[in-house]
């Protein structure tokens, strides 16, 4: 810049030592004047060096501190010129990133709060399986603090099971700071561009605990109703019979009336036990053992067992479902035999069809349309035992719902738009 200023000026110099040596002037004249010419020519260079320099080294120093991470530098912001518009720009660039830091400060903070307040064990492992992030609740559970765990490798600490296996699950632990079951989150993060294996822990025994204790009350309160309704007249009729047996004389018709109490008795007993076998049917059901079926084929034969009512098959697209195929005819069944007792009054037929649902996870929908009245009570329909026809087991639907929900899927029945009639709807993940 200094040269460029003092080449700009130099052509004025030379005019002016040029007109120095044609004035009439004495030596010495003559000198001075052209010191001082000189002089001011190499001052304005230096001048005009310096009125470029300074707001460059101004810009550099803010661009200095944004780099070093501290955004409270702004550029002073000169009236008028390019310069002006620079270092507004460069000041809201330092506002604005000032503003992330703040935001991303409290973010942080405020995650770390939340990460430390949670009741859930939060572990992040390296692609080496070492331990990179632990909350405080990871700690507990380990019983250590972070310094002693950070970087140690997870089959030290008893977490190698964690980064294997399907999640989510249940696993049984048994650490220093926590014992009992768990349930298991495994995803993915990054940090510092690396990937890392998050690791969540969440202890659900006492969840399971209560579950399990609801369970059992539930279990006991229908065994017992059921055990009542059926002991109460048996202990009645046993009275009745031991009072008349030994009555002396016995009246003429006392063995008539001994052979219709056993009657009752055995009735009741058989009803106990039809009762009890369906207890087991729904505790023992086992895991479906999957095959390719061919729907159209098995909706067929499901509805050739119905006599009573006539069963359509409206049908639907070709389709290969992986399931049991003696679980889901069963499912079947259960379905439209329910159909055909809520179509016999009114003389209706049955309707069984099925479809694809569209979207990115595909989806089995199977139905079976009945022309009965309707469903009265939805809020009772899958509680076991809970029947509204005279025969009924009330374990139908039940264990119906409990061979979807074990292939993955669930059933649900409502009321058809417009009535009459109920459907029974089936839903199944397809390959």
């Amino acid at each position: 810049m200094l040269a460029l200023a003092l080449l700009g000026g130099l052509p004025a110099l030379a005019g002016s030592f040029v007109l120095l040596a044609v004035l009439p002037l004495g030596a010495s004249s003559r000198a001075g004047v052209g010191v001082l010419f000189a002089a001011v020519w190499l001052s304005l260079g230096l001048a005009a060096r310096q009125a470029v320099l300074r707001p460059l080294r101004t810009l550099m120093n803010v661009l200095g501190a944004l780099h070093e991470g501290d955004y409270s530098f702004r550029a002073h912001v000169a009236a008028g010129g390019v310069l002006r518009d620079v270092n507004v720009e460069l000041n809201a660039l330092a506002d604005a990133l000032q503003r992330q830091r703040l935001w991303a400060t409290e973010a942080t903070a405020l995650l770390r709060k939340v990460m430390d307040s949670i009741d859930v064990a939060v572990f992040a492992f390296d692609s080496g399986a070492r331990l990179r992030l632990v909350n405080r609740a990871g700690e507990s559970l380990l019983g250590q603090h972070s310094e002693r765990v950070l970087a140690r490798p997870a089959g030290d600490l008893g977490l190698g099971f964690a980064l294997e296996g399907d999640t989510p699950r249940i696993a049984d632990l048994d650490l220093p700071g926590g014992g009992g079951r768990w349930e298991l989150r495994r995803g993915d993060a990054r940090q510092g561009g690396l990937p890392l294996d998050l690791v969540v822990l969440s202890n659900v025994s006492r969840a399971l605990r209560e579950e399990e204790r609801q369970a059992w009350q539930r279990l006991v309160r229908v065994l017992g109703h059921e055990l009542n309704n059926s002991l109460a007249p048996i202990r009645s009729i046993a009275g009745s019979l031991e009072t008349l047996v030994a009555r002396e004389p016995r009246p003429a018709d006392w063995l008539d009336d001994t052979r219709r109490g056993l009657s009752v008795i055995g009735a009741r007993a058989d009803a106990l036990s039809r009762f009890m076998d369906g207890y087991a049917t729904l505790a023992r059901l086992p895991a479906p053992r999957t095959t390719s079926v061919g729907l159209a084929d098995l909706v067929q034969r499901v509805s050739r067992l119905e006599t009573r009512v006539p069963v359509t098959v409206s049908g639907g697209p070709p389709l290969a479902v992986a399931v049991d195929p003696d679980q889901l005819e069963q499912l079947l069944i259960n379905l439209v035999r329910n159909a055909a007792d809520a179509s016999l009054p009114a003389g209706a037929a049955v309707e069984i069809g099925w479809r694809r649902s569209s979207g990115p996870a595909p989806v089995l929908l199977l139905w079976v349309d009945d022309g009965g009245p309707g469903i009265a009570n939805p809020a009772n329909l899958f509680v076991p035992f809970f029947t509204t026809k005279p025969q009924g087991s009330g374990i139908g639907l039940a264990l119906s719902r409990q061979i979807a929900e074990a292939h993955g899927g669930s059933l649900t029945l409502t009321n058809r738009e417009p009535p009459p009639g109920a459907r029974a709807l089936v839903r199944l993940p397809l390959p």
